[in-house]
């Protein structure tokens, strides 16, 4: 089975958040059952520069605005088709945003762009290759389905999942007539959305079928409180919905070889985790101490819960804590977080920004990894800290209830916990948590039983691959 996945970005080339990692990790996983992926993807400047021998598969004159060429590549042990649109892609600043942080005016055109590019494809626009599959990730590569759909191509099927159906892709009406699409997809039934075009709208409509990244998140989104606006075609569509857990890539992930630790470790025996710590919170500028070390790797955003953690910081110390903060986002925010470590030296340390090998030291160095989301579709960070064991601390919302275990008095008592979980997701509920997490931490038997169940547990794509595989099988079967 062929199958083309398009997505905005994949790990190791491009990356600003976990559609990366997934999109990096599962095509190997699903080669292990016998389903062959190609990846297109922007030819960002990263991108480009990463490759080193690549051949040009299909040319465009006039593709929303200027040449165009499909160039196929091996890169990073990846099978890749990369969109080298130099007018939408050969650019300064972020891969969505432009040098002062605001959106690229022209997303709408790169994107369609990405789309149109993968419908062609399917169509059979290279010699040799045409994918019975397309797997489209989030609203960068939600339009192939309305490609696919009013292109005439009865053909090919499009998987649609949903990363974050927060970020939907919403434009105005003004953009439509230079879509390539036909009128009639100007229509609730196509990719009209309250009077503007919405890229993640169109593809819900479109696809033949739907995942998101975990069960619990399937059923979220099915409300008003989750939906973002989207709850009723969701519902709509439920039959064709599925949540389906991202995995990590366990060979990226793992304790026992991560070139980023100073030690490595396996589950029989995580002493050598301490010198990991001793390095972080030196990395952080926090004194030794016998309380835990929490770690917090994340967006410092509303949607991550960063703004009750504020609340909580000056609680943590006083209970013999210490916080070590990795990540960048609102101002707000950023200013809080610098704030506690002034105001907590040497209790509190923030790294402003994001940096891949110090995100690694935080899963082998943490005692605890703080994920206190809003809403989180499945979320890795809990994920990375299962594998490593750093017990996470999690609220119970999406893709963080269906995979930590919560040390209640039962689950303890059976063996089976993995981390803490705490709801509502509110600043109380999170100092209960933080409570309930330093009372374990003073127990070293509870908690190493913690830490070796959360690195026994299989967080690898696995099974999800399979999942995947069987769902593209029985969208091809029907379509018997």
């Amino acid at each position: 089975m062929d199958v083309l996945s398009v997505t905005s970005e994949i790990y190791p080339l491009v990356k600003t958040g976990g559609l990366a990692d997934v999109a990096g990790a599962l095509p190997a996983a699903l080669a292990d059952h016998d389903i062959a992926t190609r990846t297109l993807v922007p030819g960002y400047p990263q991108v480009m520069a990463a490759i080193k021998r690549g051949r040009t598969v299909a040319a465009f004159d006039d593709l929303f605005g200027g040449p165009a060429e499909l160039i196929a590549a091996r890169v990073a042990g990846l099978d890749l088709i990369v969109l080298d649109a130099k007018h939408l892609f050969d650019r300064p600043g972020g891969i969505y945003v432009d040098q002062t942080g605001t959106d690229w005016t022209d997303n709408w055109q790169r994107y369609a762009a990405l789309s149109w590019a993968a419908a062609e494809l399917a169509k059979g626009l290279v010699e040799g290759y045409r994918p019975s599959i397309i797997h489209a990730h989030d609203w960068q590569a939600a339009m192939a389905a309305a490609y696919v759909a009013f292109g005439g191509d009865t053909r090919t099927k499009v998987i649609l999942t949903i990363h974050n159906i927060a970020f939907q892709g919403q434009f105005g009406a003004d953009i439509f007539p230079h879509l390539r699409l036909p009128a009639q997809a100007f229509h609730m039934s196509g990719v009209e959305y309250y009077g503007g075009v919405g890229f993640l709208k169109g593809g819900l409509r479109c696809a033949h079928a739907i995942t998101t990244v975990s069960p619990t998140y399937a059923r979220e989104i099915r409300t008003p409180d989750y939906g973002m606006g989207l709850e009723g075609l969701l519902n709509e569509r439920g039959h064709d919905l599925y949540g389906i857990l991202n995995g990590i890539d366990a060979a990226a992930w793992n304790p026992q070889t991560d070139p980023e630790l100073p030690a490595h470790y396996a589950a029989a025996n995580t002493r050598a985790r301490a010198i990991n710590r001793a390095a972080l919170a030196e990395r952080f500028g926090i004194e030794p101490g016998e309380g835990p070390l929490f770690g917090l790797v994340s967006r410092l955003t509303w949607q991550k819960g960063i703004d009750i953690v504020a609340e909580n910081v000056d609680w943590l110390v006083s209970l013999g804590g210490a916080l070590a903060v990795l990540g960048s986002g609102d101002v707000q925010l950023e200013t809080a977080m610098s704030d506690a470590a002034v105001r907590h030296p040497g209790r509190v340390g923030f790294v402003r920004g994001y940096d891949e090998s110090l995100s690694h030291l935080m899963q082998g160095g943490a005692d605890v990894l703080m994920v206190p989301s809003r809403f989180e579709p499945c979320g890795l960070t809990q994920l990375y800290g299962l594998r490593y064991g750093a017990v996470p601390l999690v609220s119970r919302v999406g893709g963080l209830a269906d995979t930590v275990i919560d040390a209640n008095e039962a689950a303890v008592e059976a063996g089976v916990a993995t981390g803490v979980q705490f709801s509502p997701v509110d600043g109380p509920a999170l100092g209960e948590a933080i409570a309930r997490t330093v009372s374990l931490h003073q127990r070293p038997d509870i908690w190493s039983r913690m830490q070796r169940k959360g690195m026994k547990t299989d967080v690898s794509w696995t099974n999800s691959a399979g999942k995947y595989a069987g769902l593209f099988q029985k969208i091809l079967g029907e379509a018997q």
